[in-house]
């Protein structure tokens, strides 16, 4: 059933039968000067947990002939990005195996401090570049505070710079607090920033984890959320992503 819809969108679709893949997603790891040693390992190890995770497994394998392409980066000022995984295609067990132990086998490098969430998004938006030609285009941006450094990202979003590819966030609250509150240091002021000012793109969310100690329950549904937006049956964008920085047409922020 799965080769047919493939086959049929192949048909329905002109150029579609170039596409390599259903979606590249990008996952940005969040190493600024807030994420102490404790919570950098429980972000890495949440990440490896929650792609080794048996219903994850499941969806991210489920049509080999059209696989998810995976890239991982960390970042924090507008100086320090850095890649992890580079963009593989997901096609069995054993590369999504090579992508979880190289994960669980990496070592945190220094990094500046700063919080450089909109130099990420640019950065996230030339590796796009790099991808496989695919359906469509996700970036996972992890964070745990707001942007401090230059660019400043809701420029970014509304100048029509982010081109096509979504932006979903999974935002680390303060783990001392345990409900939701309205105040700009508190909980909902942190998720309503970043759904003010980051996530982007028709469907865009945010997945909010109660501290890093709940980084790998947040990653890993929202790992099912971002897969289950490809229904077999969805028709794909017109064409792969590929545009430049300055764009003539500015695209309405979502």
């Amino acid at each position: 059933m799965r080769r047919l819809a493939a086959i049929a969108l192949v048909a329905l679709w002109p150029g579609f039968a170039d596409a390599a893949c259903r979606l590249a997603l990008l996952l940005a790891l969040d190493v600024s000067g807030s994420v102490d040693a404790r919570e950098y390992a429980l972000q890495i190890e949440g990440v490896a947990s929650a792609l080794d995770d048996n219903e994850v497994r499941r969806v991210l394998l489920a049509m080999p002939e059209a696989p998810v392409a995976l890239s991982i980066f960390e970042w924090s000022s507008a100086s320090y990005q850095k890649v992890v995984q580079d963009w593989v295609l997901l096609t069995d067990s054993e590369s999504l195996n090579r992508v979880i132990a190289a994960l669980r086998n990496w070592q945190r490098m220094p990094a500046p401090e700063a919080t450089g969430l909109g130099a990420a998004l640019e950065f996230s938006y030339r590796h796009f570049q790099n991808a496989p030609a695919c359906w469509d285009q996700t970036l996972d941006v992890s964070a745990d505070g707001k942007n401090n450094d230059w660019p400043i990202p809701e420029r970014l979003r509304r100048g029509g710079e982010l081109g096509s590819m979504k932006v979903n966030a999974l935002v680390v609250a303060p783990d001392f607090l345990v409900t939701y509150d309205t105040s700009g240091s508190g909980i909902q002021g942190l998720r309503d920033y970043f759904e003010n000012n980051i996530i982007y793109g028709p469907g865009a969310f945010t997945e909010v984890a109660m501290g890093f100690d709940d980084y790998a329950r947040a990653m890993h549904l929202k790992l099912l959320r971002e897969l289950a937006t490809l229904p077999l049956g969805a028709l794909p964008r017109p064409a792969p992503f590929r545009t430049v920085l300055n764009r003539t047409t500015t695209p309405r922020p979502q």
